[in-house]
């Protein structure tokens, strides 16, 4: 008896703490048939009210797990939001779905079909029954990679970010995308990837394609691009897909060793200002109001003492209030700043005051008691 709970209750919480994948058949007229679906849900998905970004996987026959594996581990350890990745089955029908016309390169009959199959029955089926936010990423290789372009085109971008692994370019391609890309008007990521085995002249135009994109002068548009020196066409997914979620969501992570060093430490102004803008453009890409992370407030708090900037503990202090106001967190930086700046009396009654709060992030109940009784020793009160 005891075994079988324990293998219950195992079975319940791998159900309930792993990501969970649901299989879907959309019926589309523009298709003239239905078209098969994977659709990973992020964990703990059925039991939060949360909205998710998408991520959107052409030839979802074979990309869908690579991209949906590395999605739910980055989302795990916070290198990203949690996303919702949707794998568009595309087993022998690649050809006709990406096929455009000789002539000018744009979508023609079967392709044609498809590009309004994805945009105006897809994403809205995805939209209608599944909490997303507006954000959302195309992910292609090979001749979906080049067919993903197609909605970057469109008056309004239909994906914010583009992950374009090996693309067989259409001829006009080049053209179109050093056209539009100087006249974004909101902000696109645009990552390229080639392998330096690939097969044709894939590594090369993709190569070109990247030089020219690279001379673009315009601030909405984040692009980066990579070639895998020891990849080749098919094996490139497998290593490009997770460079290119870190490029996409780099905002989003917590402050690295490597940005705390190169930026964090080199600002000029309040380190703390830089916090806000950092969270504040997390939700405005990504439509994620994400709550500042405890690592990010230990950076802040880091480079106020190597600056010796103490009177930023202030600012640090009332954000950390803001955000954990039910912890030590916020009153440990306010009692700092008193310290420092020479008001010991109203540090002292800072920490004391703490003490019925949470302990945080290190920050415990017996050291703001022990600063406390440090200043008092120190100047009799």
């Amino acid at each position: 008896m005891k075994r079988f709970l324990l293998l219950l209750i195992t079975l319940v919480l791998s159900n309930t703490l792993t990501a969970q994948t649901i299989y879907k058949e959309i019926n589309s007229e523009k298709l003239g048939e239905s078209r098969q679906l994977k659709i990973q849900v992020p964990r703990n998905y059925d039991t939060s009210d949360k909205k998710y970004p998408v991520v959107v996987v052409f030839d979802g026959d074979y990309l869908f797990e690579i991209v949906a594996g590395n999605v739910d581990y980055a989302a795990y350890w916070e290198d990203m939001p949690e996303a919702i990745v949707v794998g568009i089955n595309q087993y022998q029908k690649r050809d006709a779905d990406c096929y455009y016309s000789e002539q000018n390169s744009l979508p023609i009959e079967t392709g044609a079909a498809f590009f309004e199959f994805v945009s105006m029955e897809l994403i809205p089926f995805i939209d209608k029954n599944f909490r997303t936010e507006n954000f959302k990423v195309a992910v292609g290789h090979g001749q979906t990679a080049n067919y993903i372009n197609y909605y970057l085109l469109k008056g309004v971008p239909l994906f914010q970010a583009y992950i374009s692994l090996s693309p067989s370019l259409a001829p006009d391609m080049k053209t179109y995308l050093t056209e539009k890309m100087p006249k974004l008007e909101q902000k696109i990521f645009y990552y390229l990837a080639a392998a330096n085995n690939d097969k044709g002249d894939i590594k090369e135009e993709t190569e070109a394609l990247a030089k020219s994109i690279s001379s673009i002068e315009n601030d909405n548009l984040l692009d980066h691009s990579e070639v895998f020196t020891d990849a080749t066409h098919y094996s490139l997914p497998a290593q490009a897909i997770p460079k290119a979620l870190q490029k996409i969501f780099l905002v989003f992570q917590p402050i690295s060793l490597k940005e705390y060093k190169e930026t964090v430490l080199n600002l000029e102004g309040n380190p703390v200002d830089y916090l806000k803008e950092k969270y504040e453009t997390i939700e405005t890409l990504f439509g994620i109001k994400k709550p500042i992370l405890i690592n990010d407030f230990k950076a802040i708090e880091a480079a106020i003492k190597k600056k010796e900037k103490y009177e930023y503990f202030e600012d640090l202090g009332n954000l950390a209030r803001k955000e954990y106001p039910d912890t030590l967190l916020g009153h440990y930086y306010l009692g700092r700043f008193y310290e420092e700046t020479g008001k010991s009396k109203k540090a002292m009654k800072t920490y004391q005051s703490a003490y019925v709060l949470q302990e945080i992030g290190g920050i415990t109940k017996d050291l703001v008691l022990e600063l406390a009784e440090q200043i008092k020793s120190d100047f009799g009160y």
